[in-house]
Protein backbone atom coordinates (compact mmCIF):
# COMPACT_ATOMS: atom_id res chain seq x y z
CA UNK A 1 0.00 0.00 0.00
CA UNK A 2 1.54 3.31 -1.06
CA UNK A 3 1.79 6.32 1.23
CA UNK A 4 -0.85 8.93 0.49
CA UNK A 5 -1.62 12.43 1.69
CA UNK A 6 -5.23 12.88 0.54
CA UNK A 7 -8.66 11.67 1.62
CA UNK A 8 -11.90 10.86 -0.18
CA UNK A 9 -14.79 13.36 -0.10
CA UNK A 10 -16.65 13.58 3.21
CA UNK A 11 -13.90 11.50 4.82
CA UNK A 12 -15.21 8.32 3.16
CA UNK A 13 -13.53 5.06 4.12
CA UNK A 14 -13.89 3.56 0.67
CA UNK A 15 -14.59 4.65 -2.89
CA UNK A 16 -16.81 1.95 -4.38
CA UNK A 17 -16.80 1.89 -8.17
CA UNK A 18 -19.65 -0.13 -9.66
CA UNK A 19 -18.83 -0.73 -13.33
CA UNK A 20 -21.60 -1.89 -15.65
CA UNK A 21 -20.14 -3.20 -18.91
CA UNK A 22 -22.36 -2.66 -21.94
CA UNK A 23 -21.07 -4.81 -24.81
CA UNK A 24 -24.17 -6.56 -26.10
CA UNK A 25 -24.65 -6.04 -29.82
CA UNK A 26 -21.06 -4.97 -30.52
CA UNK A 27 -19.30 -8.32 -30.07
CA UNK A 28 -17.66 -10.32 -32.87
CA UNK A 29 -20.28 -11.58 -35.31
CA UNK A 30 -19.73 -13.44 -38.57
CA UNK A 31 -23.08 -12.07 -39.70
CA UNK A 32 -21.55 -8.59 -39.67
CA UNK A 33 -18.49 -9.55 -41.68
CA UNK A 34 -16.10 -10.57 -38.90
CA UNK A 35 -13.74 -13.44 -39.61
CA UNK A 36 -14.38 -15.01 -36.21
CA UNK A 37 -17.43 -15.62 -34.09
CA UNK A 38 -17.58 -14.24 -30.54
CA UNK A 39 -15.43 -16.57 -28.37
CA UNK A 40 -16.87 -15.51 -25.00
CA UNK A 41 -19.85 -17.79 -24.45
CA UNK A 42 -21.52 -18.94 -21.23
CA UNK A 43 -21.39 -22.53 -22.52
CA UNK A 44 -17.71 -22.18 -23.49
CA UNK A 45 -18.53 -23.01 -27.11
CA UNK A 46 -15.60 -21.76 -29.19
CA UNK A 47 -16.19 -22.33 -32.89
CA UNK A 48 -13.09 -22.95 -34.99
CA UNK A 49 -14.83 -22.09 -38.26
CA UNK A 50 -16.43 -18.76 -39.17
CA UNK A 51 -19.94 -20.03 -38.51
CA UNK A 52 -22.60 -17.72 -37.14
CA UNK A 53 -23.46 -18.59 -33.53
CA UNK A 54 -27.12 -17.64 -33.26
CA UNK A 55 -27.42 -19.06 -29.76
CA UNK A 56 -24.65 -16.91 -28.33
CA UNK A 57 -26.01 -13.84 -30.12
CA UNK A 58 -29.27 -14.37 -28.26
CA UNK A 59 -27.35 -14.79 -25.00
CA UNK A 60 -25.95 -11.31 -25.50
CA UNK A 61 -29.32 -9.84 -26.46
CA UNK A 62 -30.67 -11.05 -23.13
CA UNK A 63 -28.63 -8.35 -21.41
CA UNK A 64 -30.51 -5.61 -23.24
CA UNK A 65 -33.95 -7.23 -23.31
CA UNK A 66 -34.08 -8.43 -19.68
CA UNK A 67 -30.90 -7.81 -17.69
CA UNK A 68 -30.82 -4.03 -18.04
CA UNK A 69 -34.16 -3.51 -16.32
CA UNK A 70 -33.12 -5.61 -13.31
CA UNK A 71 -29.72 -3.96 -12.91
CA UNK A 72 -31.07 -0.43 -13.38
CA UNK A 73 -33.83 -1.10 -10.84
CA UNK A 74 -31.27 -2.02 -8.17
CA UNK A 75 -29.04 0.96 -8.95
CA UNK A 76 -32.06 3.21 -8.49
CA UNK A 77 -33.38 1.39 -5.40
CA UNK A 78 -30.07 1.66 -3.52
CA UNK A 79 -29.11 5.06 -4.95
CA UNK A 80 -25.94 3.66 -6.50
CA UNK A 81 -23.94 5.97 -8.75
CA UNK A 82 -22.06 3.89 -11.31
CA UNK A 83 -19.85 3.98 -14.38
CA UNK A 84 -21.11 2.27 -17.52
CA UNK A 85 -18.24 1.13 -19.73
CA UNK A 86 -20.05 1.11 -23.04
CA UNK A 87 -19.02 -0.10 -26.46
CA UNK A 88 -20.40 2.73 -28.55
CA UNK A 89 -22.15 0.53 -31.12
CA UNK A 90 -23.88 -1.41 -28.35
CA UNK A 91 -25.22 1.86 -26.97
CA UNK A 92 -26.42 2.98 -30.40
CA UNK A 93 -28.33 -0.28 -30.74
CA UNK A 94 -29.93 -0.01 -27.30
CA UNK A 95 -31.69 3.39 -27.32
CA UNK A 96 -33.57 2.55 -24.12
CA UNK A 97 -30.25 2.21 -22.28
CA UNK A 98 -28.91 5.38 -23.88
CA UNK A 99 -32.04 7.18 -22.67
CA UNK A 100 -31.49 5.81 -19.14
CA UNK A 101 -27.93 7.14 -19.10
CA UNK A 102 -28.62 10.48 -20.81
CA UNK A 103 -28.46 13.23 -18.22
CA UNK A 104 -28.32 10.74 -15.34
CA UNK A 105 -25.98 10.58 -12.34
CA UNK A 106 -24.17 7.68 -13.99
CA UNK A 107 -21.00 8.10 -16.04
CA UNK A 108 -20.54 6.60 -19.49
CA UNK A 109 -16.94 5.51 -20.07
CA UNK A 110 -15.77 4.40 -23.50
CA UNK A 111 -15.29 0.66 -24.01
CA UNK A 112 -14.35 1.14 -27.67
CA UNK A 113 -16.39 1.51 -30.82
CA UNK A 114 -17.08 -2.23 -30.74
CA UNK A 115 -16.19 -4.94 -28.24
CA UNK A 116 -13.24 -6.18 -30.25
CA UNK A 117 -9.49 -6.46 -29.73
CA UNK A 118 -7.97 -3.08 -30.51
CA UNK A 119 -4.41 -4.42 -30.13
CA UNK A 120 -4.75 -5.68 -33.70
CA UNK A 121 -5.09 -2.11 -35.01
CA UNK A 122 -2.24 0.08 -36.23
CA UNK A 123 -1.87 3.57 -34.77
CA UNK A 124 -4.00 5.30 -37.40
CA UNK A 125 -6.75 2.71 -37.06
CA UNK A 126 -6.63 2.84 -33.26
CA UNK A 127 -6.93 6.63 -33.21
CA UNK A 128 -9.98 6.41 -35.44
CA UNK A 129 -11.39 3.63 -33.24
CA UNK A 130 -11.02 5.86 -30.15
CA UNK A 131 -12.39 8.97 -31.82
CA UNK A 132 -15.33 7.18 -33.44
CA UNK A 133 -16.34 5.71 -30.09
CA UNK A 134 -16.15 9.06 -28.30
CA UNK A 135 -18.15 10.84 -31.01
CA UNK A 136 -20.84 8.17 -30.90
CA UNK A 137 -21.18 8.12 -27.11
CA UNK A 138 -21.44 11.90 -27.04
CA UNK A 139 -24.31 11.70 -29.53
CA UNK A 140 -26.20 9.00 -27.65
CA UNK A 141 -25.71 10.21 -24.07
CA UNK A 142 -25.12 13.94 -24.48
CA UNK A 143 -21.73 13.77 -22.75
CA UNK A 144 -18.32 13.02 -24.25
CA UNK A 145 -16.53 10.21 -22.39
CA UNK A 146 -13.32 10.99 -20.51
CA UNK A 147 -12.37 7.43 -19.53
CA UNK A 148 -11.35 4.37 -21.50
CA UNK A 149 -11.45 0.60 -21.02
CA UNK A 150 -10.16 -1.69 -23.76
CA UNK A 151 -11.28 -5.23 -24.37
CA UNK A 152 -8.57 -6.39 -21.99
CA UNK A 153 -5.56 -5.67 -24.23
CA UNK A 154 -4.32 -2.28 -25.34
CA UNK A 155 -1.26 -1.16 -27.31
CA UNK A 156 1.93 0.73 -26.52
CA UNK A 157 0.43 3.92 -27.98
CA UNK A 158 -3.09 3.71 -26.49
CA UNK A 159 -2.47 6.10 -23.60
CA UNK A 160 -0.81 8.70 -25.79
CA UNK A 161 -3.71 8.54 -28.23
CA UNK A 162 -6.18 8.87 -25.37
CA UNK A 163 -4.35 11.96 -24.12
CA UNK A 164 -4.34 13.49 -27.58
CA UNK A 165 -8.07 12.83 -27.90
CA UNK A 166 -8.80 14.58 -24.59
CA UNK A 167 -9.34 11.61 -22.26
CA UNK A 168 -8.80 12.10 -18.54
CA UNK A 169 -8.12 8.57 -17.28
CA UNK A 170 -7.38 5.01 -18.34
CA UNK A 171 -8.76 1.81 -16.76
CA UNK A 172 -6.63 -0.93 -18.33
CA UNK A 173 -4.58 -1.64 -15.22
CA UNK A 174 -5.00 -4.16 -12.41
CA UNK A 175 -2.00 -3.30 -10.25
CA UNK A 176 -3.46 -1.25 -7.40
CA UNK A 177 -6.43 -0.49 -5.16
CA UNK A 178 -6.19 3.29 -5.57
CA UNK A 179 -5.64 5.67 -8.50
CA UNK A 180 -2.16 6.75 -9.49
CA UNK A 181 -0.20 8.68 -12.10
CA UNK A 182 1.61 6.68 -14.79
CA UNK A 183 4.06 7.79 -17.48
CA UNK A 184 2.88 7.81 -21.09
CA UNK A 185 5.20 6.65 -23.87
CA UNK A 186 5.78 9.46 -26.33
CA UNK A 187 4.35 12.15 -24.03
CA UNK A 188 5.89 14.43 -21.43
CA UNK A 189 2.70 14.31 -19.37
CA UNK A 190 1.56 11.43 -17.15
CA UNK A 191 -1.96 10.03 -17.14
CA UNK A 192 -4.24 9.15 -14.28
CA UNK A 193 -4.86 5.43 -13.96
CA UNK A 194 -8.08 4.39 -12.23
CA UNK A 195 -7.33 0.68 -11.88
CA UNK A 196 -9.89 -2.01 -12.53
CA UNK A 197 -10.08 -5.49 -10.98
CA UNK A 198 -11.10 -8.81 -12.48
CA UNK A 199 -11.35 -10.90 -9.32
CA UNK A 200 -14.67 -9.32 -8.26
CA UNK A 201 -16.06 -9.33 -11.81
CA UNK A 202 -19.26 -11.25 -12.51
CA UNK A 203 -17.62 -12.59 -15.69
CA UNK A 204 -16.20 -15.37 -13.53
CA UNK A 205 -19.69 -16.86 -13.42
CA UNK A 206 -19.61 -17.20 -17.21
CA UNK A 207 -16.08 -18.51 -17.46
CA UNK A 208 -16.46 -20.99 -14.59
CA UNK A 209 -20.03 -22.36 -14.44
CA UNK A 210 -19.42 -23.95 -11.03
CA UNK A 211 -18.73 -20.48 -9.61
CA UNK A 212 -22.16 -19.72 -8.15
CA UNK A 213 -23.71 -16.35 -7.27
CA UNK A 214 -23.21 -17.06 -3.55
CA UNK A 215 -19.49 -17.61 -4.22
CA UNK A 216 -19.27 -14.31 -6.08
CA UNK A 217 -21.18 -12.54 -3.29
CA UNK A 218 -18.96 -13.96 -0.54
CA UNK A 219 -15.85 -12.93 -2.43
CA UNK A 220 -17.20 -9.43 -3.12
CA UNK A 221 -18.08 -8.90 0.56
CA UNK A 222 -14.68 -10.20 1.70
CA UNK A 223 -13.00 -7.80 -0.72
CA UNK A 224 -15.15 -4.94 0.52
CA UNK A 225 -14.38 -5.71 4.18
CA UNK A 226 -10.61 -5.76 3.64
CA UNK A 227 -10.54 -2.53 1.66
CA UNK A 228 -12.98 -0.85 4.04
CA UNK A 229 -10.72 -1.69 6.97
CA UNK A 230 -7.62 -0.45 5.14
CA UNK A 231 -9.50 2.71 4.25
CA UNK A 232 -9.18 3.90 7.83
CA UNK A 233 -5.50 4.63 7.10
CA UNK A 234 -5.28 5.37 3.37
CA UNK A 235 -7.59 5.97 0.41
CA UNK A 236 -8.86 2.67 -0.96
CA UNK A 237 -11.14 1.93 -3.89
CA UNK A 238 -13.02 -1.20 -4.88
CA UNK A 239 -14.17 -2.14 -8.38
CA UNK A 240 -17.25 -4.29 -8.91
CA UNK A 241 -17.54 -5.28 -12.57
CA UNK A 242 -20.98 -6.26 -13.87
CA UNK A 243 -22.50 -7.34 -17.17
CA UNK A 244 -26.19 -7.05 -18.01
CA UNK A 245 -26.27 -10.51 -19.63
CA UNK A 246 -24.59 -12.11 -16.60
CA UNK A 247 -25.63 -10.52 -13.29
CA UNK A 248 -28.98 -9.61 -14.87
CA UNK A 249 -30.14 -13.25 -14.88
CA UNK A 250 -32.92 -14.17 -12.41
CA UNK A 251 -30.68 -16.54 -10.45
CA UNK A 252 -27.87 -13.99 -10.09
CA UNK A 253 -29.51 -10.61 -9.59
CA UNK A 254 -30.31 -11.43 -5.95
CA UNK A 255 -26.59 -11.66 -5.16
CA UNK A 256 -26.12 -8.09 -6.37
CA UNK A 257 -28.99 -6.87 -4.20
CA UNK A 258 -27.52 -8.63 -1.16
CA UNK A 259 -24.21 -6.91 -1.83
CA UNK A 260 -25.88 -3.49 -2.00
CA UNK A 261 -27.77 -4.27 1.22
CA UNK A 262 -24.51 -5.15 2.95
CA UNK A 263 -22.83 -1.94 1.79
CA UNK A 264 -25.82 0.07 3.02
CA UNK A 265 -25.08 -1.17 6.55
CA UNK A 266 -21.65 0.47 6.51
CA UNK A 267 -21.08 4.23 6.96
CA UNK A 268 -18.73 6.38 4.92
CA UNK A 269 -18.87 4.55 1.60
CA UNK A 270 -18.63 6.73 -1.49
CA UNK A 271 -20.40 5.27 -4.53
CA UNK A 272 -18.19 7.03 -7.04
CA UNK A 273 -17.99 7.28 -10.79
CA UNK A 274 -14.53 6.64 -12.13
CA UNK A 275 -14.53 10.17 -13.47
CA UNK A 276 -15.25 11.41 -9.96
CA UNK A 277 -12.38 9.35 -8.58
CA UNK A 278 -10.00 10.65 -11.25
CA UNK A 279 -11.02 14.27 -10.79
CA UNK A 280 -10.72 14.08 -7.01
CA UNK A 281 -7.33 12.42 -7.26
CA UNK A 282 -6.07 15.07 -9.69
CA UNK A 283 -7.23 17.83 -7.33
CA UNK A 284 -6.08 16.29 -4.06
CA UNK A 285 -3.70 13.42 -4.77
CA UNK A 286 0.06 13.22 -4.76
CA UNK A 287 1.83 14.05 -8.03
CA UNK A 288 4.33 11.20 -7.88
CA UNK A 289 4.48 9.21 -11.11
CA UNK A 290 4.70 5.45 -10.71
CA UNK A 291 6.83 3.69 -13.30
CA UNK A 292 5.71 0.12 -14.08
Amino acid sequence: MSHTTYAWPNDARLALSVVVNLEEGSEYNVGEGDKITEPVDELAVSLTKPVRNYGNESNYRYGVKEGHARVAALLDKYDVTSTWTAAALALERAPEIAAYLHGSRHETCSHGWRWIHQYRLDETQEREFIRKAADSIERTTGTRPVGWLSRYLHTAVTRRLLQEEGFLYHMDDYSADAPFWAPVDGSDKPMVIVPYQLDTNDMKMWLAPSYLPKDWLDYAIDSFDTLYEEGANAPRMMSLGLHLRIIGRPGRIGALEKFFQYVASKPKVWYATRRGIAEHFISHGAKQVITP
